[in-house]
């Protein structure tokens, strides 16, 4: 992002620099250009969120006790400043410093005013709100003073973005896959809630996310302290909830590696009605690892005619000796990597024999196909993560406070959201179908514009020399009818 004034007096440096001639021209520069902005493809966001009510339904989650006659920045606005700089690029929040003197990112939040020209003297010019303002909406839960007077409902939010999520769902989907996965958050000092976590190897947070596809559902800030299946119970009973709602005759299927083979879920799945399935991966222990040496031996034997590696696949019931409370699907894989045995285990309610409303893919849960094909689809979800983490520094939880650290971890799911809804309702078909939050924030949202704001309009001339100018028309035609649905 980069701004400038056509006021002298924002500048104090030289008026006109000169550079290197270039032939028998002199190459001069000034700060006159007026107001511009690397990111005028903010707007398309903009009309996201407008159109999706993502940042109006988020706002209602935070309870305002400031007197409307001093307020100059809604909640709205505030949580749309917070989650379409993150969007962009700017995950801090004295980013915001320098980010509020932009008119154009005035306009994609909703103010009416983008050039802050009827503000106080002090802050003339300053449309947006500044990092002290946006850090008190973050700080609001853990102070309680008169001057703290914002705070979040944590329930609602976390209701508020499983609901958000879920309505990305068709409501015929037959099929649903819920993916849950917990990873390290590390800390930024002695924060509240810190413990060290010996398979991190750091003092950490433990986050718990849930996704459908791309569809981010759930982030919950955890300690470090407990198992990485903690609370999963909890969680699936109000996804499991909301899917069901949204999606009446979907088949519900949780998917997770083996942090989450845990008794408690795998029962509590079983329970339901209709059953939820499931497909977690298995620890592998010396009893596993006896029940398939008869196996291992073929495949050593297929390893010598096939250059060292070979793999096979096998199913039997087991029961754990103490924790669990009935013999289950176990699903094994026998692999030979040169002089390097490789065994993996998976346990499933899935029927080997596939479901009577899929009658073309008897065999899509055998033993192979169970593994391979559905399984290991799981990483996506870690990608997911990564790309929240990468593209909208979800670990920006520096905060001294634990609910402020959650409530940075939501606005990053959020703003993950947005870029999920961009590439489901824009994107479909086009280069950037599969792109990351990252790449599609270099490609197509950080674009030179020029902004001039008149009594009747607000005129972004965007750059000329911009290479997926039509890649933006078939976007803006895309989401110009889009209406916020409810429920």
């Amino acid at each position: 992002m980069s701004t400038a004034s056509s006021q002298p007096s924002l500048c104090s440096e030289p008026s006109l620099f000169s550079f290197n001639d270039l032939g028998s021209r002199q190459v001069i520069a000034d700060f006159s250009a007026g107001y511009l902005s690397s990111d005028g493809g903010m707007l398309l966001l903009r009309q996201i969120d407008e159109g999706l009510g993502i940042s109006r339904s988020l706002a209602r989650c935070f309870y305002d006790a400031r007197n409307p006659l001093f307020i100059e920045h809604s909640v709205r606005e505030l949580v749309a400043q917070r989650l379409l700089g993150m969007a962009a690029g700017y995950e801090d929040l004295n980013d915001h410093n320098l980010l509020r003197l932009d008119p154009l990112f005035a306009v994609a939040v909703g103010k009416e005013d983008p050039l802050g020209s009827g503000r106080a003297p002090q802050d003339q010019g300053k449309a947006l709100a500044s990092a002290s303002t946006l850090n008190r909406l973050e700080l609001g839960n853990n102070k309680n003073s008169r001057c703290h007077k914002i705070s979040a409902d944590h329930e609602a939010i976390e209701d508020d973005l499983l609901r958000m999520g879920v309505r990305c769902l068709l409501k015929h989907s037959p099929e649903v896959v819920i993916d849950l996965d917990a990873t390290d958050d590390p800390l930024h000092g002695h924060q509240e809630g810190r413990f060290f976590h010996g398979f991190y190897g750091c003092y950490c947070y433990l986050p718990l996310f849930a996704f459908v596809g791309s569809v981010p559902l759930w982030a919950q800030l955890r300690t470090s302290d407990g198992d990485a299946a903690r609370g999963a119970v909890d969680a699936l009973k109000k996804i499991v909830a909301a899917v069901r709602k949204r999606c009446r005759k979907a088949r519900i299927i949780v998917r997770a590696d083996s942090g989450f083979c845990r008794e408690e879920i795998m029962a509590w799945c079983e329970t339901q009605q209709p059953v939820v399935y499931y497909c977690l991966g298995l620890a592998r222990n010396s009893r596993l690892r006896e029940l398939i040496d008869e196996k291992f031996a073929r495949v050593r034997e297929s390893a010598i005619l096939c250059g060292g590696v070979a793999r096979g696949f096998t199913e039997f019931q087991y029961q754990t000796l103490k924790s669990w409370t009935r013999s289950r699907r176990v699903i094994a894989k026998a692999e030979v990597l040169q002089d390097k045995d490789n065994p993996r285990f998976i346990v499933t309610n899935l029927p080997a024999e596939g479901f009577e409303d899929q009658p073309q893919s008897a065999d899509r849960f055998c033993a192979q196909k169970c593994y391979e094909d559905f399984y290991c689809a799981r990483g996506d979800t870690e990608n997911q993560i990564k790309q929240q983490y990468l593209d909208l520094e979800a670990d920006r939880t520096s905060s001294h406070w634990m609910a402020s650290n959650q409530l940075r971890l939501w606005f990053s799911a959020f703003a993950l959201l947005l870029f999920q809804r961009l590439r489901t309702l824009a994107l479909q078909g086009t280069e950037l179908a599969n792109a990351t939050a990252g790449t599609i924030r270099q490609r197509l949202l950080k674009i030179g514009a020029l902004v001039r704001v008149s009594t009747r309009r607000v005129y972004v001339r965007l750059a000329s020399a911009f290479p997926l100018q039509k890649l933006f028309a078939q976007v803006h035609r895309a989401l110009a009818g889009l209406v916020a649905e409810d429920g």
